[in-house]
Parts: structure tokens; C-alpha cells; sequence
């Protein structure tokens, strides 16, 4: 009875998100009815596309075409169907309609990950699993982008379908649907080999359990310990781990399919000459380590409904309390890397379009003092993030943080977008909240998405040199 309540409720929940996301996209689309940044790129391509020239490419673009190549494989057989000819097909509002059935399938797939990973919440969390869900899919920073015709919609869209797959363990399909998600942004490879690393941890999480429960004379904890002393067990256990025939070929056996879609991708950087495709001038890597503290930081403030408390911060206190050594450390190496590693865009400085920019210059740039005196912020949220995870093992944290990484600290630019993906992978994983902290969570995204599409319709202005309409944007 449970069940079939909670399926009526999520089928009312989707038609409800589908109508409104419907009315907002008309209004949109009314106000903004040329493509405007990065689109200018993408409609025209995406048109050529949809004329059969599937040999002319922008030079300008540096993703793969994953997103015209779908875009083109819904919209023929729609406009055959309805007998539509003209400017109408392929036109920048069917386009941008594309987008907001990929957000239908985000809300979907997110609730099915929910589902799968509080398996043991099952027959009371109904409510909570729905609302989760839903609060996801109305992240604002992925939410916006369903109106216009970006690649974040059909990124997050495969990149989360390739998880949902590989949690139900069928890792080819994971591995095709991987393929899917690379063709709409490159940098997706990265989850796809966190897919193979979540397979590799449950490998190494099974095998600690059984090491023990064979050693329990020598009082082997059940989880894997997260201090520094448990630090050289673990060592060990690898070493064992990896030695051992039986462990390897299990886990090659698992993990075959991630690991021909890594071949692939190293075979195509090395044809490509680089990951980028296309303008490659302001997509250079570097080691920007400060942009996994901006991710806490944007982490802590989304996910502070669901995560932080009074208590919470109690408990921060008297850890810190407890470890001052270990604080002071963190805290002298996080100024070193805020002092030697952060890079600044040209772009982040010039496009005053975008949200990053004034975060940008109004904090960070107030004084040159300022990005080390959030140093304390920086080291508070990180704390956080870790304390929400420690219900994980600490071999699927280090898959994620590896792959958290990876993903952030290359990027020379402080674009919010590339926060997609792993901020809402972190969000599925901590443990349900209560169904208050649900409504406070959809009550902020709800405020800031109504805030950010009030300011991108209304508050329009003019750049001196240019009368083309500028509107802000995240």
C-alpha cells in the first residue's frame, strides 16, 4: 500500500515539476528568444546537424557533439509526427525543449538512486525519498541551464544513468551509457572510472570484512579506521589485497568495462592532441587547489539545510578541541596551497554576465588578506563534507575525493557548473534528512531559482560598446 502511494506520488510530482518547468520555459523563451552565450555556439551547430552536415564543426566548440547528435534524434522524428516544416524545426525553443526533458529524466533517475542506496530506509522514508528527489532536480545551478540550450542537462543526465547502471551491477551497460556521457563533456570520464572505483572499494570493503572476521584476535575494526593510526593496517591490507591473484582477477572480472572505456578515451587524447576539441586558448590545466575549497564552500551552503546543525558545529568545536595539532596542520597546508596554487581566469575577471565574477571581486578580491582569512571557512567545510560521508567506508571515500579532484582542481576557471555533478553525487550519499530539512532545502533552491530567473529576465543592462541585451547568468 506503501508503495503504490509512493508511486502516485512521484508519478503528481513529475507532471507538477513537467508543467511548471513548461510555463517557465515558455516565459523564457519569450523574453530571450535568440540564443544567447555559449548558445551561439551550440544552436548553429546543432542546426547544421539537423540539415544532414554532420562535416562542419565550430571551431570555437570544445565538447564532443553528444548534445546535437540527440538533440537531432528527438526532434526528426517529433517533427516528422506532427507534419511541423519551416524555422520551427531545430529552431532554438525546440532545442532548448530538450533540456527540459532531460530535467524530467534527472528527477527520475535521482529518485531511483535514492531508492538504491537507502535500501534500508525503505518501508519509512517514502516522503523523504520523493522530496529528495525533487530537491535535487531543482539544484539551481543545473536547474537554470534546463532552460537554455547547454550541455549540463544531458551531462548530468547519462553521467547519473551510468551510476544508477553500475549500482545495479550491470557494468556494461554502465560503460555504454559512460561513452553517452563523455560524448556530451569530456571531463565525464572521470565518473565513469568513479563508477569502476565504487566497484573496486565494495571489492575491497568485502574482502576487509572477511580479513576481520578472521583476525579477531587482534581486534581488526569492522570499518575501516579513518585515523592516522589505522593508516599503516590499511597499507598493509592493500598490499595484501593486491597481491593476491584471486582479489585482482575479481575485481578485472567487475571491472573490465570502465577500463575499455578508459583505453578508448587515452587513445582519443592522444589522436586529439588534448582533451579539448576545438578552441583549446582558454581551457588550459593547472593545478588550481583552491577550487576543492570553493566546492566546500558551495557544498556547505546547498547542502546546509540537509547537513549542518547546531549540534553539527558542536561537534566540529570539540573536534578541534580534541585535535589541535591536526587542525593547525590542515589549516598552515591550506595556506599554502590558497598562497602558491590559485589561478585566475581572464574570463572570471572580464564576463560581469556571470555570478563567479561578482563572488569573485566583491569577496575574494576585496583584499589581498581576504582568501586567506576564509582559510577557517575553508577547513570548517571541508570537515563537513567528510563528517556527512563517514557513514560511506573509507575505500569509497577515496574513490570520490580521487575523483572529486580530478574533476575540480585542473579547472583554471571558478565556473559553478563544473560543481554539477560531483555536488549532487555527495548529496545522494549522506544519509536521508528529516522531511523538515527536505522542505527547508526545497524552500532555498526554490528562493534562488526564482531569484536567478527573476534577474535573468528582468534585470537586463547594456555594455557600452555593444547594444545587443546582457543578462546575468550563473
Amino acid at each position: 500500500m506503501m508503495e503504490r502511494f509512493e508511486g502516485y506520488a512521484f508519478t503528481a510530482l513529475c507532471s507538477a515539476n513537467f508543467l511548471i518547468s513548461c510555463l517557465l520555459f515558455s516565459k523564457i523563451t519569450r523574453e530571450q528568444r535568440d540564443p544567447y552565450m555559449d548558445e551561439i555556439f551550440h544552436v548553429p551547430q546543432a542546426q547544421k546537424y539537423c540539415d544532414g552536415k554532420f562535416s562542419e564543426w565550430d571551431p570555437m566548440i570544445t565538447t564532443l557533439p553528444g548534445l546535437y547528435l540527440v538533440s537531432v534524434g528527438v526532434i526528426k522524428p517529433l517533427v516528422w509526427l506532427a507534419g511541423w516544416t519551416g524555422r520551427v524545426v531545430c529552431s532554438t525553443g525546440m532545442l532548448r525543449f530538450v533540456n527540459l526533458l532531460f530535467n524530467c529524466g534527472n528527477l527520475y533517475l535521482l529518485y531511483l538512486i535514492i531508492c538504491k542506496l537507502h535500501l534500508k530506509d525503505k518501508t519509512r522514508a517514502a516522503s523523504r525519498r520523493v522530496l529528495s528527489a525533487l530537491c535535487l532536480s531543482t539544484f539551481p545551478v543545473l536547474y537554470f541551464f534546463t532552460f537554455l540550450y547547454y550541455t549540463d542537462a544531458g551531462s548530468t543526465f547519462f553521467a547519473l544513468f551510468t551510476y544508477l547502471m553500475s549500482l545495479y551491477g550491470s557494468h556494461k551497460a554502465a560503460a555504454l551509457l559512460g561513452c553517452c556521457a563523455i560524448l556530451f563533456r569530456q571531463t565525464n570520464i572521470i565518473w565513469v572510472v568513479y563508477c569502476a572505483g565504487t566497484v573496486v572499494a565494495q571489492k575491497l570493503d568485502d574482502s576487509w570484512k572477511t580479513e576481520q572476521s578472521k583476525k579477531k584476535e587482534e581486534k581488526w575494526p569492522s570499518q575501516v579506521p579513518f585515523s592516522l593510526a589505522g593508516a599503516g593496517k590499511v597499507m598493509r591490507f592493500l598490499l595484501e589485497f593486491v597481491t593476491t591473484a584471486s582479489n585482482v582477477k575479481s575485481v578485472l572480472l567487475a571491472a573490465w568495462p570502465y577500463a575499455i572505456v578508459a583505453v578508448g578515451f587515452l587513445a582519443f587524447i592522444i589522436l586529439n592532441g588534448g582533451i579539448v576539441v576545438g578552441d583549446r586558448t582558454s581551457h588550459e590545466a593547472c593545478l588550481n587547489f583552491p577550487q576543492l575549497f570553493y566546492f566546500f564552500s558551495f557544498t556547505l551552503l546547498f547542502s546546509g539545510p540537509a547537513s549542518f546543525s547546531y549540534r553539527r558545529l558542536l561537534s566540529f568545536f570539540h573536534s578541534l578541541k580534541k585535535q589541535p595539532l591536526t587542525y593547525l596542520l590542515l589549516t598552515a597546508v591550506s595556506l599554502l596551497l590558497v598562497w602558491k596554487f590559485t589561478f585566475v581566469h581572464k574570463y572570471l575577471l572580464a564576463d560581469n554576465r556571470h555570478y563567479p565574477f561578482y563572488v569573485w571581486r566583491k569577496v575574494i578580491q576585496r583584499h589581498e588578506l581576504v582568501r586567506f582569512l576564509l582559510v577557517p571557512g575553508y577547513v570548517f567545510a571541508t570537515w563537513n563534507f567528510l563528517e556527512s560521508l563517514k557513514s560511506k567506508s573509507l575505500f569509497w571515500n577515496l574513490a570520490f575525493l580521487a575523483c572529486l579532484t580530478a574533476a575540480t582542481v585542473p579547472q583554471k576557471l571558478l565556473e559553478f557548473r563544473y560543481f554539477i555533478l560531483p555536488y549532487l553525487l555527495y548529496r545522494v550519499h549522506i544519509p536521508l534528512p528529516s522531511v523538515s530539512r527536505l522542505l527547508l532545502e526545497l524552500g532555498l533552491y526554490t528562493a534562488v531559482n526564482i531569484a536567478t530567473l527573476y534577474i535573468f529576465i528582468n534585470k537586463t543592462f547594456h555594455w557600452p560598446d555593444s547594444t545587443e541585451i546582457q543578462r546575468f547568468m550563473w
